[in-house]
């Protein structure tokens, strides 16, 4: 029994050295990855085995032969316990980077949501709020002079208008993220998409004294679908009027490299806040602190429009971008050629 006693011990003995040395490891090491902390455990767990048998096959005083026997039999079984550690270790490190990461979208997703509600409450409290004053005062005869009641008619049609935007916004944005997009694509002549937008623009811009400048010649084609291609030009045409100042200017030129079809607009704002940037196509963003918002009724509202860009781009197989240049900022969209 005594012997049995000085065996468990001289064993321990060296199993504690290992596991010391490991806790030390451990503590260096506390700021590094899930894996190699994994990789230490593995390692120490290996280790203190392997001293522990190391320890008594020395203090048995066997022959060369045996000892030599016993130091490979434990070297082999080693060498499969950290092969086998490694394999479900980085396994498990996987696992739990994935997890970490479906996570933190989800809570990404879920502050986006609540934003969301948030923005399209107050969006839709402001309108209705004056819709109700504008149509209570028509309706107790407080106006009854036909200029002021045409004007009340006249608000209470922008007003509509923005709400319809705003609902448009949500439709288009639920159908993208749950995948419901039924594009039909065909060749589509870029230029006209643009001339189209423009047009569209036009009398936004005119009043606020910005110039729209684009391309008469060199517009490609593109294998798109023409609606949802349209949303993307007029959204980005948009929102570059809306945060450029009075007597800016909104440039829109696009081009053919390679295999891919891009479309550029850049615009006079002043540029975005460097921080802001990888934000700009998040739902709900409004990046109003560095750039110069126009009036509420000359843009989409809800914060919805580059979302929306993003999401119809990417549908397509392309990819947008921004990037901040001399006076302003450029959203640059490529598409495949086809």
């Amino acid at each position: 029994m005594r012997d049995l006693m000085l065996i468990f011990l001289a064993a321990l003995g060296g199993a504690l050295a290992v596991g010391a040395l490991g806790a030390v490891a451990l503590r260096v090491l506390r700021r590094a990855s899930i894996m190699a902390h994994i990789w230490v455990l593995v390692v120490i767990t290996v280790g203190t085995v392997t001293a522990g048998v190391v320890v008594i096959a020395e203090a048995m005083f066997l022959s060369p032969h045996d000892l030599q026997v016993v130091l490979i039999t434990v070297a082999a079984g080693a060498a499969v316990s950290l092969a086998v550690g490694w394999f479900f270790g980085s396994r498990l490190a996987s696992a739990a980077v994935w997890a970490e990461q479906a996570r933190e979208r989800e809570r990404q997703l879920e502050k986006g949501r609540r934003d969301l509600v948030a923005w399209v409450s107050h969006d839709l409290r402001t309108p209705l709020a004056g819709l109700r004053a504008m149509t209570e005062a028509l309706e107790d005869r407080v106006v009854d002079d036909p200029a002021t009641v045409a004007e009340y008619h006249r608000r209470i049609r922008t007003e509509t208008d923005r709400m319809t935007r705003l609902v448009d916004d949500l439709f288009e944005l639920s159908r993208i993220n749950a995948g419901a997009l039924n594009l039909s694509i065909s060749t589509v002549p870029l230029g006209e998409v643009v001339s189209d937008a423009v047009a569209a623009t036009a009398p936004i811009a005119q009043a606020r004294r910005i110039r729209l400048i684009t391309s008469h010649s060199g517009w490609p084609v593109v294998n798109a679908s023409e609606p949802e291609l349209a949303r993307v030009v007029a959204n980005l045409l948009i929102n570059a009027v809306r945060y450029t100042p009075d007597d800016g200017t909104v440039r829109i030129s696009g081009g053919r490299d390679r295999d891919r079809v891009w479309l550029e607009v850049a615009d006079t704002c002043g540029g975005i806040p460097e921080a802001d940037l990888p934000r700009v196509f998040d739902v709900a963003f409004r990046g109003e602190r560095a750039r110069t918002p126009g009036e509420a009724g000359q843009a989409a509202v809800g914060g919805l429009g580059l979302a929306i860009v993003r999401g119809l781009v990417e549908a397509h197989g392309g990819q947008v971008s921004v990037d901040n240049i001399t006076g302003g900022c450029r959203f640059v969209v490529q598409l495949p050629a086809g």
